[in-house]
């Protein structure tokens, strides 16, 4: 089990695929719904899969497709979820209004935090000491863990959603993606980290695409931004941290030029879907990157060639969400 590829969707099932023969090994029922997002566990023995009320965790391991624990307590569809680094605890966000902190052997809330409009993604800083997450609203909220308190709140564009956010690796870059139907930006901060307290300095926006984005994802060697939107297409951006503090052009005049200014400048358009791409997860060597799409495919994309090196075909309805571990077990 050195690769776990796992996808997921609007056809209640969760499967797990051979990464390179595209073969797959595993199917699960989540009958109760459709599931929204995925995550696997640092330590590969577990997979959260995120529904319309319930998290539910499964042993990779195993062919016992019933769940070893389902997290309840979320009154909404839920739109987030990550692990600690060490699987002792998970964080979920919902459209319920909240972010919540689970006890992974307990299935016991820790933390409740309240945005009180629907929030749609939450992401865990490397520091595992804050969590970032963005609602409908608008709203960028940092949450120290230490302090039990938001410590900061961003508003990138008022009245505009934000849909996904990501923060680097080496906990240097936070993007978050803002957008509506005739517009999908880009916002970047630096992360700088003194004494446990983080500030956040505003780096740039950019277009990324003329429409909603529905993902933003950091590779793991922070050289590279994924980009999925509704135009059918994910895009792939290079990240170069020497010019990401020079300013950006003037206000009003933003498009994708600006991107190449500040730091930002497009690579790849990953273009062989049909339909919205949902999802998207870097391989550990950021050399590949796996897309969920509503045309009901998975694809596994070679960023260097561009090329769709295997397409996974099974799901009978959208496939909204993917996840990947294929970090060596040394790590």
């Amino acid at each position: 089990m050195s690769v776990i590829l796992c996808t997921a969707g609007y056809d209640h099932t969760i499967r797990f695929w051979e990464a390179l023969s595209g073969i797959c090994s595993r199917t699960i029922p989540h009958a109760e719904s459709q599931v929204n997002r995925l995550c696997i566990s640092p330590d590969k023995r577990y997979l959260a899969a995120a529904g319309h009320h319930t998290i539910k965790l499964y042993d990779v391991r195993s062919t016992n497709p019933a769940a070893v624990i389902t997290f309840e307590g979320h009154t909404s569809n839920i739109t987030g979820v990550a692990f600690h680094c060490e699987g002792k605890w998970m964080v979920t966000s919902s459209e319920d209004g909240t972010v919540k902190i689970w006890d992974t052997r307990t299935g016991h809330i820790q933390r409740n935090y309240s945005h009180g409009v629907p929030v749609n993604d939450v992401v865990i800083h490397p520091n595992q000491g804050e969590l970032i997450s963005c609602d409908r609203g608008g709203n960028v909220r940092i949450w120290d863990l230490a302090e039990n308190k938001c410590s900061h709140q961003l508003v990138p564009e008022e009245d505009k959603s934000v849909a996904s956010v990501t923060v680097a690796t080496d906990g240097s870059l936070l993007c978050a993606a803002v957008s509506n139907n005739v517009h999908g930006a880009v916002y970047v901060w630096r992360l700088i980290t003194v004494r446990d307290v983080t500030t956040l300095v505003p780096v740039t926006s950019f277009k990324a695409h003329g429409t909603y984005i529905t993902r933003v994802l950091l590779s793991p060697d922070v050289r590279h931004l994924a980009t999925c939107s509704a135009d059918h297409t994910a895009r792939i951006w290079a990240v170069d941290l020497e010019n990401a503090g020079e300013p950006p052009g003037e206000q009003g005049e933003e498009d994708e030029n600006d991107a190449e200014e500040v730091g930002f400048e497009l690579e790849q358009e990953l273009d062989g879907h049909q339909r919205w791409v949902w999802d998207c997860a870097f391989s550990a060597d950021s050399a590949y990157l796996v897309t969920a799409c509503s045309d009901h495919y998975a694809r596994l994309w070679e960023l260097q060639s561009k090329n769709v090196i295997r397409q996974y075909n099974g799901h009978h309805r959208g496939a909204v969400c993917v996840a990947l571990n294929d970090y060596s077990e040394t790590r």
